[in-house]
């Protein structure tokens, strides 16, 4: 061997060999990242703005995705979740104008990190449940094409509610069709999962079953659906201001399967109702069950949003430190 070439490979073996005390020093020593002159891991869960948030079915001046997306950017959010009814409704015919809200994202170095759908399932008319499949397949594959890798779904309700305040009324309870029980509604949704598990799989899209009414009124519900289902592609989104009675314990339920979480406040009190949630020992719980993603607020109060989202976000950094990775992991 020609010496250069000799001293080249002396030179990177001691090069190398002057590596090795990093990462041999960190397997025993109980310095941090931090200490070690090295950057540390991420301190909180990224925090999401839900566009819904700002619009909430009622405020048409913010009904606008680009203006949401703004506003996202400027209040310091690091991502930011599209609520897709928001869109319209021919929103599954707008398939340009939500590619631009993707490039609108990118510019301003905000992901699109999740999108939240409804679905209709609990109908004894088949016709209808084979529409709300098919539109749901339709939403994962537009979650695909803007780069989302979580997608929030439900179950449907009964529709025996007069509207969405009568619902609220009464605290998300809702009397099933003449002839019907929940029982009768499971095995519809169940199937109808089903059907979309492919297309999830194939996208790379994670569907998460909210407790959002309906059959979801429950842990047990929502638990019960997925379990049947049992796949990797159907998990859970929850949602900490939709249990209105014991919620930690109902939390608790849910965070092992837990792959997105929408985080309520309710400053100035809220549009429906109004929760003292405790989101310290939220965070406690979700970290007990090493959650590590994504925090995507839900503002529901009925004070300004340009001092109550900002209130909010602040909240949700203080409250939602990242979990330690677990050993081995």
């Amino acid at each position: 061997m020609p010496d250069d070439r000799r001293a080249f490979l002396a030179a990177g073996a001691g090069a190398a060999a002057s590596l090795i005390p990093l990462s041999a020093a960190s397997a025993g020593s109980t310095r941090t990242p931090a200490a070690s002159g090295l950057p540390g891991p991420r301190q909180t869960h990224p925090i999401a703005l839900s566009t819904y948030s700002l619009w909430r079915f009622r405020n048409d001046d913010l009904r606008d995705m680009n203006t949401c997306i703004d506003l996202a950017d400027e209040f310091g959010f690091d991502g930011i979740e599209l609520l897709l009814y928001q869109v319209g409704q021919n929103e599954m015919l707008s398939r340009s104008k939500m590619m631009s809200y993707k490039r609108r994202a990118q510019r301003l170095g905000l992901p699109l990190m999740g999108l939240s759908t409804h679905q209709g399932f609990v109908t004894p008319d088949r016709e209808k449940r084979q529409f709300h499949i098919d539109r749901t397949i339709g939403q994962i594959e537009m979650a695909y094409e803007l780069g989302i890798p979580t997608m929030r779904v439900n179950s449907g309700t009964w529709g025996t509610s007069k509207d969405f305040d009568e619902l609220m009324a009464n605290r998300g309870i809702e009397p099933p069709l003449d002839g019907y029980t929940d029982e009768d509604a499971f095995p519809w949704v169940i199937e109808a999962y089903e059907k979309c598990m492919p297309t999830a799989e194939r996208c790379g899209v994670v569907l998460g079953l909210e407790n959002h009414w309906g059959l979801g009124l429950t842990p047990e519900g929502i638990l019960r659906i997925v379990n049947a289902v049992d796949s990797p592609w159907l998990q859970i989104t929850t949602d900490s201001g939709n249990f209105l009675e014991d919620p930690y314990k109902r939390l608790e339920q849910l965070a092992p399967h837990t792959v997105l979480v929408q985080a309520k406040t309710y400053y100035g009190g809220g549009q429906w109702y109004t929760l003292d949630l405790d989101y310290d020992r939220i965070g406690r719980i979700l970290n007990d069950a090493n959650y590590r993603g994504w925090i995507s607020l839900e503002f529901e109060g009925m004070e300004d949003y340009r001092t109550a989202i900002p209130q909010s976000l602040e909240l949700l950094r203080n409250a939602f430190p990242r979990p330690a990775r677990e050993a081995g992991r």
